[in-house]
């Protein structure tokens, strides 16, 4: 059910979530225990943010020195370019200042750099941030955002879910070091799996037990168990980092069983009794439903769950396509029709099994092999 409500979010393009501070904290360690210096000296940007409700702005400008940073620019939305409508109201911290404007305050991004002692402490830190308007609304595709994704060097932010696939094609064109949020699902997209696929994006290190909570500004309706009104924070379970930033946990390869030991042992009753897996009707290659099912000891192609992608080792395997596509890859040995059965079209889109006499889809599965020596 949390799935569906980040669904929901998305089709209605009511997609402005605040990550917590410990998360984004314990996300950017992990790149750090990898490589202490990985953010030294680099200007990071933090775009389709809000600097004066977000986490991610006070985390890179309270850790500046520790980091190492060279420069931290942070941009925000104008409110009147938001898809939903709000009463407005602007800060204290905004009108406060002698240059404020009501009405950029609300036709106007803004902008907020850090890069040197304004209070003369000594110290480079969060209260030395500087902001001015943007001329623009803050959009990520606008030339003024995209002269600052230019100067920069690492690219860390909530992007709008709506726009997730826009926001990696604007990544990718630079050529940019990212850290980003988004949904599990988006693996599967067609303008996102060939990057997963090349190794060119990858998961990060995660939210603790696969568990997201992000703060809303805008109340909604929310399944049971999902919204918190005493904290604030609604959960979504398939939410994840995305990243091309490397990290320890991606080169744990994962203990696996042989496939003798899994038909013994295995926790699943699905494996567990077997004599083989299921070999697909229409891929040369055999159904995993579980990552921890994947036997060590078989050298074919496996349609394992997507889920996998959060263990996923390069140098243990490689991934050769998804079967939520077409041929593209070369590992599809049919295509149905009608006469084999009315519901050819789904069939013909993931990967078909028998069960019971019956041919059955399964869920997207991504195809992996182990990896040759």
């Amino acid at each position: 059910m949390a799935n569906t409500n980040l669904a929901n979010a998305k089709s209605a393009k009511n997609d402005e979530f605040y990550t917590q501070y410990a998360d984004i904290q314990k996300e950017i360690n992990a790149y750090l225990d990898y490589d202490p210096n990985v953010f030294r000296g680099k200007t990071v940007l933090l775009p389709c943010d809000d600097p004066e409700w977000s986490n991610f702005t006070k985390f890179f400008a309270q850790n500046f020195e520790l980091l190492g940073l060279k420069k931290v620019i942070s941009t925000s939305y104008a409110p009147e370019s938001k898809k939903y409508k709000m009463p407005y109201q602007p800060t204290l911290f905004e009108t406060q200042q002698p240059y404020f404007n009501p009405d950029k305050s609300k036709t106007n991004g803004k902008i907020f750099v850090l890069e040197r002692d304004v209070t003369g402490d000594n110290r480079i830190n969060i209260d030395d941030l500087e902001w001015q308007y943007l001329e623009g609304d803050g959009d990520f595709r606008s030339k003024e955002i995209r002269k600052l994704r230019d100067e920069a060097d690492i690219i860390v932010t909530n992007p709008p879910f709506s726009l997730f696939r826009e926001f990696v094609a604007w990544l990718m064109e630079a050529g940019k070091l990212f850290v980003i949020i988004g949904n599990m699902n988006a693996i599967t997209y067609k303008e996102i799996f060939p990057l997963v696929k090349d190794n060119k994006i990858w998961l990060g290190n995660g939210f603790q037990n696969g568990n997201a909570f992000f703060r809303i500004v805008n109340e909604r309706e929310y399944a049971n168990g999902v919204y918190d009104a005493e904290t604030g924070l609604v959960k979504f379970r398939n939410c994840c980092w995305f990243t091309n930033i490397d990290h320890g946990r991606r080169h744990q390869p994962l203990k696996l069983m042989t496939m003798a030991d899994n038909f013994k042992h295995s926790k699943h009753k699905e494996i567990r009794g077997r004599k083989e897996y299921i070999h697909y009707e229409n891929y040369d290659a055999i159904e995993i439903p579980y990552t921890d099912a994947i036997p060590d000891d078989y050298n074919g192609v496996m349609g394992v769950p997507t889920s996998f992608l959060d263990k996923y080792c390069p140098e243990q395997f490689e991934i050769l396509g998804i079967t939520d596509r077409g041929n593209e890859y070369g590992i599809k040995t049919k295509e149905f029709t009608a006469k084999d059965t009315p519901s050819y079209g789904d069939l013909n889109r993931r990967g078909a099994i028998i069960v019971d006499g019956q041919l059955k889809s399964t869920f997207a599965r991504l195809l992996i092999r182990k990896k040759q020596s």
